[in-house]
C-alpha cells in the first residue's frame, strides 16, 4: 500500500508543479505524507459537496483540477465555504492535491483528454510549450576514472533523457598537458609533457542543475584542473506538451459535430452553444479545455474548421466569427475538464495496481444549475 508521498510523487512526475502558471496554486494542499493511501477520488472542483462525497466514501486523497485556495488565506474555519470544505476533508483524514495549469498542457492532461474523448486523431498542441532549458557538458577524464565521473554526473542530475537516465556518450583519445611550477598533478611531473589515455564523456543536463552538476564533476574528477566544455542547447521547438490541441475527425457537419460533443460530455444546464453555419463541413478540430478565448488568434491561423472551448465572451466571439474563420463551439467549463478525470484515474490505477481503490466523482459542480 503506497503512502501519500508516493502518490504525490507520481502525480507530480506526470504533471510537474513547476510547469504551472506563476499565478497558480498547485500541489499538495493538505495531508500527512506518511499516511497510507487506500482510496483516491478524482474531481474537477474542491466544493463542499465533493469533500463530503470523499469523506463518505472513505477516500484518503482527493485529487482536483481547480485550486481550493487560489489566493493567500490567513486560516480556514467553518465560517467560510472553503474552510468548511477543508475541515470536512481534514476530519475525514483525506488529503487534498491540486493539478491545475500544470495538468492543462501536459501529455494525458486536460486538453489531450478532451481531444481523446471527442475522438480526434493526430492531435498535437495548438501552442507548443517550450521545453525546460538544457545544457550539454563535455569532460575529458582518464580511462580508469571515467566510470566514477559518470556516476557522479548522473547522481547530480545529468544524463536524464525522457524515460531514460544515466545516458552519456564516450569516445577515447589522447589528453596532452604539461604541469607548470606550483601545480600538484594527479598524473605526471612538473615541467614534463604528459600524454594520457583519456575518455571524452558527454551528457545533457537540466540548466537548473548546472551548478550542481559542475560541482559534482570537479569533486569526482581526479585532475587538479579538469578540462570541460559547457554548452547551452538550442530549443528544437518540438514536443508533446503545450496549450490546447488540434487534430482530425472523420468528415462531418458542424451540426453533427455539435451533437457528438453533447453526447460525449457530461450533461449541464449550459449545454453546447454553436456559432457558425450548421451545414459547414468539419474535418479539423481545435480545442482547449477550460477558458480558451486567449487562443482565438492562434486558432484563426491554424487551419481548423471549428474551435471548441469554454467561457467565450460576446465581443471576442463575435469579432472572431466576422473574420470568416473557424466555427465556434462553447461548452461548460466543468464538463470539458471533467474528461481528464478518467484519464488520470486510469494512470494511477495502472501505476499502482489493485492496492488502491479509485473513483471519478460524477457530482456536477458546474455553477449553472438550470436554464429558464
Amino acid at each position: 500500500m503506497p503512502a501519500l508521498n508516493d502518490v504525490v510523487d507520481l502525480l507530480h512526475e506526470w504533471y510537474p508543479p513547476q510547469t504551472a502558471e506563476g499565478w497558480d496554486a498547485v500541489g499538495l494542499v493538505h495531508g500527512d505524507l506518511e499516511a497510507p493511501v487506500r482510496k483516491v477520488l478524482f474531481a474537477v472542483d474542491p466544493t463542499l459537496e465533493v469533500a463530503q462525497e470523499a469523506a463518505e466514501w472513505g477516500a484518503d486523497l482527493l485529487v482536483v483540477h481547480h485550486p481550493l485556495f487560489l489566493k493567500p488565506v490567513h486560516g480556514f474555519t467553518t465560517a467560510t465555504p472553503k474552510g468548511r470544505t477543508l475541515t470536512t476533508l481534514a476530519q475525514a483524514g483525506c488529503a487534498l492535491l491540486t493539478a491545475h495549469t500544470n495538468a492543462d498542457q501536459a501529455v494525458d492532461g486536460v486538453s489531450e483528454a478532451l481531444a481523446g474523448a471527442l475522438g480526434l486523431t493526430g492531435a498535437e498542441p495548438l501552442l507548443t510549450a517550450p521545453p525546460a532549458p538544457v545544457d550539454k557538458l563535455t569532460v575529458f577524464v582518464p580511462v580508469e576514472d571515467a566510470g566514477t565521473v559518470r556516476e557522479a554526473l548522473a547522481a547530480a542530475g545529468a544524463g536524464r533523457i525522457g524515460d531514460y537516465d544515466q545516458a552519456s556518450f564516450s569516445v577515447r583519445g589522447e589528453g596532452r598537458f604539461r604541469p607548470l611550477p606550483g601545480a600538484n598533478p594527479a598524473i605526471g611531473e612538473v615541467g614534463r609533457a604528459e600524454v594520457v589515455d583519456e575518455v571524452r564523456v558527454e551528457v545533457v543536463l537540466p540548466r537548473a542543475r548546472r551548478a550542481a552538476v559542475v560541482r559534482a564533476l570537479l569533486a569526482a574528477h581526479p585532475y587538479e584542473e579538469p578540462a570541460y566544455d559547457l554548452y547551452e542547447v538550442v530549443d528544437p521547438g518540438v514536443g508533446g506538451t503545450g496549450t490546447g490541441r488540434i487534430g482530425d475527425v472523420a468528415p462531418t457537419t458542424l451540426r453533427e459535430f455539435a451533437r457528438h460533443v453533447a453526447e460525449v460530455l457530461p450533461a449541464t444546464a449550459h449545454g453546447v452553444r454553436v456559432g457558425g453555419d450548421p451545414d459547414r463541413e468539419v474535418r479539423r478540430v481545435a480545442l482547449c479545455g477550460g477558458a480558451g478565448d486567449f487562443l482565438l488568434d492562434r486558432v484563426r491561423a491554424s487551419g481548423a474548421d471549428v474551435y471548441l472551448t469554454s467561457d467565450l465572451r460576446h465581443h471576442p466571439a463575435g469579432e472572431f466569427l466576422e473574420h470568416g474563420g473557424p466555427a465556434l463551439v462553447d461548452v461548460a467549463h466543468w464538463a470539458a475538464e471533467w474528461t481528464w478525470l478518467p484519464v488520470v484515474e486510469r494512470r494511477v490505477r495502472e501505476a499502482i495496481g489493485d492496492t488502491v481503490g479509485t473513483r471519478v466523482s460524477t457530482t456536477c459542480t458546474d455553477p449553472w444549475t438550470f436554464r429558464a
